[in-house]
């Protein structure tokens, strides 16, 4: 079952929240929904999120390497030639 919600917002607030759900294809309604699914039910403690995927992959991947501020400047050097 459906139920309507009203929210009191600021007009910038509601600006910005009509052009996130349009760049989503969403409605706003799915975008608050999607908000409120993530919030934890009841009085139970937060749940510890589970790492992305791509942050996995990512994990160890410098393990072993010796970079330090020099190197990071060299970098930068030859970044901006």
């Amino acid at each position: 079952m459906q139920t309507k919600l009203t929210l009191r917002l600021d007009d910038e607030l509601i600006d910005q929240a009509k052009n996130y759900a349009a760049r989503s294809g969403k409605s706003v309604s799915q975008v608050v929904a999607d908000y409120f699914r993530l919030l934890p039910a009841g009085n139970e403690p937060t749940a510890p999120q589970e790492t992305a995927p791509l942050t996995c992959s990512l994990r160890g991947l410098l393990r072993g390497a010796h970079v330090d501020e020099a190197d990071y400047r060299r970098h930068l050097e030859e970044k901006n030639r």
